[in-house]
């Protein structure tokens, strides 16, 4: 009778060994698999939104866009109280604080993309499609920017004080500017994407390239439709904006894990809301200096970090509450009687 054989475990031990320790090893002084769980949470979300929510093109209303934007709010504080608890209550207020920061700064973000739209002739049908082929710009931008930034913070400390000053000058600069209105009449943007690409004159559906007669050749080409340039605007608006907006969350932490995903939560959620913002553009007249009062006081706080001096974060968070109320209770105060100014409309839908 033979003996039985016996089974030797150890390269299947030993794979999981070699699991594990990828899972748990540090990323940016995070654990892989802190990492897996938010890519995991923001493609849930984008799957949901595209292949579910909005899988046919439908005008979303503001009804709709506040209960998106309180799924996107819940599922955020959900991931910021895990944050919490896997991580500490230093870094859950962190993330909060910086959550919170990336919002109101992009407030003024989501005003610009509603100009865009509304210069181009961009119909409400067509501007979340826009929007959500954006995030994935946004995802990617902010990654480099904020990878960048953190290398830069752990090799030079000093790059702090440039960073605070940066911001000092930006909230200063948009109290001045806060009364103007953007325009893109001249903006060079726009004349570099139409001197580089074939733009058609007019939208042609949800597309955003289709093949026609060149008139200049007599040819077939390719042509970007004004919604291909509103994603090329909107990608590059949202990369400005970043320049300001992620400085002020090295303010409050210099870990990349919390102002990535602190970054993303916000502007995820922020993308939902658009639509209910946009339709009441003009109730928000006083908001921009709530944000440069934000701005400021940031910029002063990265400023003082290299100096020893820091501030709680639960105090900065509270802060950072309450300018940004007094600001939107002030605007809608003053703008109770105002009626919304109609939009300039060019390039009408086909």
């Amino acid at each position: 009778m033979s003996e039985p054989q016996t089974i030797n475990l150890q390269p299947r031990v030993r794979h999981m060994e070699l699991v594990q320790a990828a899972l748990f090893s540090d990323f940016l002084g995070t654990p892989s698999y802190f990492w897996l769980i938010f890519i995991s949470v923001v493609i849930g979300l984008l799957v949901l939104d595209l292949g579910f929510l909005h899988k046919g093109q439908k005008e979303i209303e503001a009804k709709e866009s506040f209960i998106l934007y309180g799924g996107y709010m819940a599922i955020a504080f959900a991931f910021g109280a895990w944050v919490w608890y896997a991580r500490g209550a230093q870094s859950g207020l962190e993330f909060f604080t910086g959550y919170l920061i990336e919002q109101s700064l992009a407030m003024d973000n989501i005003f610009v993309i509603a100009t865009v739209f509304a210069f181009l002739g961009i119909p409400r049908i067509y501007q979340h499609r826009v929007l959500f082929w954006g995030i994935l710009g946004v995802i990617l931008f902010r990654a480099i920017l904020i990878g960048v930034g953190a290398a830069l913070v752990m090799s030079f400390q000093w790059i702090l004080f440039l960073f605070g000053a940066f911001l000092v000058f930006t909230g200063l600069k948009m109290f001045k500017t806060s009364n103007e209105k953007p325009s893109l009449e001249d903006n060079w943007m726009l004349k570099l994407i139409k001197k580089n690409f074939r733009v058609t004159d007019r939208l042609h559906g949800e597309k955003f390239t289709i093949r026609q007669i060149d008139p200049k050749t007599g040819k077939m080409a390719m042509f970007i439709t004004p919604l291909f340039v509103a994603l090329i605007i909107v990608e590059f608006v949202d990369l400005v904006f970043a320049v300001d907006s992620v400085p002020a969350i090295f303010a409050v932490t210099q870990d990349p894990f919390i102002v990535y995903t602190s970054n993303i939560f916000a502007i995820l959620g922020l993308r939902a809301l658009y639509f209910a913002l946009a339709a009441a553009m003009h109730r928000f007249k006083y908001l921009q200096y709530s944000l440069a009062v934000i701005l400021v006081l940031v910029g002063i706080k990265i400023f003082l970090v290299p100096l020893g001096v820091k501030i709680d974060t639960a105090i900065s968070l509270a802060v950072t509450i309450g300018v940004l109320a007094s600001g939107i209770l002030w605007s809608l105060w003053k703008t109770r009687n105002d009626k919304p100014e109609p939009a300039p409309v060019a390039n009408p839908a086909e």
